[in-house]
């Protein structure tokens, strides 16, 4: 079955093909990044003009790459929730159209299902397993039972991994968006030099939460007084030891959380996803960790850590198989 994917959940605009749910046939990526970084974030109006102007061309792109027409289509999957309502409408609008049009199978993705299913697609994980969803507006656990069947079991309590990252980099001076930035920056500093904060539930079990860790780089920068000014980054000393500090805080916040979710719920496989996946050292640490309790864990190619359609067409084929032709009348959801 070939099944057309598109997601513009933010500000990605992406269309892909995938056949029978693991084999991609393309994957279009489209990035707003340039336009939202003067702003330091995603501004939802800019967003979802830019998908207006992009949706059709991406899809267009995506097809052509995979060498069919929309003709040869079986079925489409477009995310419908979470995300910025004026984003996924658009996303939204055109998977309608061209389901109407061309009479096709239409079914609704879960944009956080459709990550953890992303690592999945180039590995074989047998269900159940436990996923660790982190990206710039996601950090949680859940419990895999399948494709489509995710359980939360733990999600921050304030800002998301990758939200920190974008803010502990405007603070440094670095673009955004700030994750590789403040990565690259790392690798020139010491991860030891400074040691920031890692969040532990106090009553046990597992969860997480950065905005203690934003605040504790804030306060170093000025110095330890609450009050003093920040400090323009070209008078800030030290500047990758102070990411280095940070990416370790953060990373060792996410394996040891991770981990000891893993261990109360008697996992042996873990699926890492989301923009956060991206980034080496944690990678490189949650591979490691994870062996050391004889478990194993799984981390999609970086092209599919990030927004990306593959994985809702790679998760629409199961949910088209389950669920068969949603309704038109389907309709975006911000949570």
């Amino acid at each position: 079955m070939l099944v057309l994917g598109i997601e513009s959940s933010c500000d990605d605009t992406a269309a892909a093909v995938v056949r029978d749910g693991r084999e991609i046939l393309s994957s279009v990526v489209e990035s707003q990044a340039a336009q939202h970084a003067p702003f330091g974030g995603v501004v939802p109006e800019i967003a979802g003009r830019s998908h207006l102007r992009r949706i059709l061309p991406v899809i267009e792109r995506a097809l052509e790459k995979a060498g069919i027409e929309l003709k040869d289509i079986d079925g489409l999957a477009v995310t419908r929730r979470p995300g910025l309502i004026g984003s996924l409408l658009v996303g939204l609008s055109a998977a309608k159209a061209i389901a109407f049009a061309r009479r096709l199978p239409l079914v609704g993705v879960h944009h956080i299902e459709g990550h953890a299913y992303a690592a999945t697609m180039e590995n074989e994980v047998a269900c159940p397993a436990l996923a660790l969803v982190v990206s710039g507006g996601h950090t949680a656990l859940y419990r895999m039972l399948g494709p489509s069947d995710l359980q939360p079991i733990a999600q921050t309590l304030d800002d998301a991994a990758g939200e920190a990252f974008d803010k502990v980099a405007s603070m440094l001076g670095l673009a955004y968006p700030g994750g590789p930035e403040i990565s690259k920056l790392a690798l020139k500093g010491r991860r030891d030099a400074i040691r920031f904060p890692r969040y532990s539930p106090k009553k046990g079990g597992v969860g997480f939460s950065f905005s203690g860790l934003k605040t504790a780089v804030l306060y170093h920068l000025r110095g330890q007084d609450a009050l003093a000014p920040t400090p323009a980054p070209e008078e800030i000393e030290n500047r990758a030891d102070i990411a280095a500090s940070f990416e370790a805080a953060v990373v060792d916040t996410l394996v040891t959380q991770t981990l000891n979710a893993a261990k109360e719920e008697g996992f042996a496989r873990i699926v890492v996803a989301g923009g956060v996946a991206c980034n080496q050292h944690l990678r490189e640490r949650m591979c490691l960790s994870a062996e050391e309790l004889g478990m194993r864990a799984t981390f999609p190619s970086p092209a599919y850590c990030s927004d990306n359609a593959a994985m809702i067409a790679g998760l629409g084929y199961h949910l088209l198989n389950q669920e068969g032709d949603a309704s038109l009348n389907l309709d975006a959801l911000a949570r």
